[in-house]
């Protein structure tokens, strides 16, 4: 879309109604602007003259190519190495000394919800592989998987090569020389023991979670606050059906939880909240 193409209220609410009911993501009315900004080039190449023509034509699609184009050009993947810090050092200090010294007798799994291009993931398993080199023997298997709806995301995250801009957004030198080596072409790529970690699978967060089995940790963080208040309560209340009694969630720091007392347990870690599964 150019910005000779006006977009009419009522085209723009027409949009919003698809985008929630595809993915969950609520476009407030002054993201016009967004919608300008990143269908340009998928309503050129469809020779697509107006927002309405775009929205009926997704509503009526057979495939799904098109909407898979949509849905990633909308979602919003800013994310970067180790974020907020005290995620990652209550992880360490806190939950997994305790799950390891209460051992299920099974792997430990970690989700990374709405992973982006991995760099939470990634840094989640750099984590567990510092704790099991500083306590031998305390965690003998683990499994991160890593999910997100777009499908571009979830490809740069399965190569695990990054620029040397991404590169320099959270992560220390040290971690850098210990856990990525350079490419050919200048980037930097994460370390087999650290990728096979991992596993990337695409998933919508409205859909079912019950394919991807128990955990004992679960990220989801600064994506709840593109959901509505309703929708946000559903997702939670899925998740907490996949996770371990006592696993931990992780939030984002600017999100928080309410009216799910029955599920969560509020946790103050100074600094840091987390929410324990009852």
């Amino acid at each position: 879309m150019t910005s000779q193409i006006s977009i009419r209220t009522e085209e723009f609410r027409e949009f919003s109604q698809f985008l929630e009911k595809s993915c969950g993501i609520l476009l407030a009315e002054h993201k016009q602007y967004l919608v300008q900004s990143r269908l340009g080039r998928i309503m050129r190449d469809n020779n697509l003259t107006s927002l309405h023509e775009l929205t009926a034509k997704l509503n009526g699609f057979s495939g799904n190519s098109l909407k898979e184009k949509v849905i990633n050009a909308m979602t919003t993947n800013e994310t970067l190495w180790f974020r907020d810090v005290h995620p990652f050092e209550i992880l360490t200090k806190t939950i997994l000394p305790e799950l390891t010294e209460n051992a299920r007798g099974s792997r430990l799994r970690v989700w990374s919800a709405a992973c982006s291009t991995g760099q939470e993931p990634y840094s989640i398993s750099m984590v567990l592989d510092e704790f099991k080199k500083a306590n031998p023997g305390k965690l003998s298997s683990e499994e991160i998987v890593a999910t997100d709806i777009s499908t571009e995301a979830l490809n740069a995250a399965r190569s695990g090569e990054y620029e040397m801009l991404a590169i320099g957004r959270g992560l220390s030198q040290d971690r850098l020389k210990k856990y990525f080596s350079q490419t050919a072409t200048g980037g930097w790529k994460v370390n087999p023991d650290i990728q096979r970690r991992v596993r990337f699978q695409s998933l919508n967060l409205m859909g079912s979670y019950a394919a991807l089995g128990q955990f004992d940790v679960i990220f989801i963080r600064n994506v709840l606050i593109y959901f509505s208040a309703e929708m946000k309560a559903d997702i939670l209340r899925k998740m907490h059906k996949q996770m371990r009694k006592g696993a931990y969630l992780m939030l984002g720091a600017s999100e928080s939880m309410s009216g799910l007392n029955d599920c969560f347990e509020l946790i103050h870690c100074r600094p840091g909240i987390i929410y324990k599964a009852k």
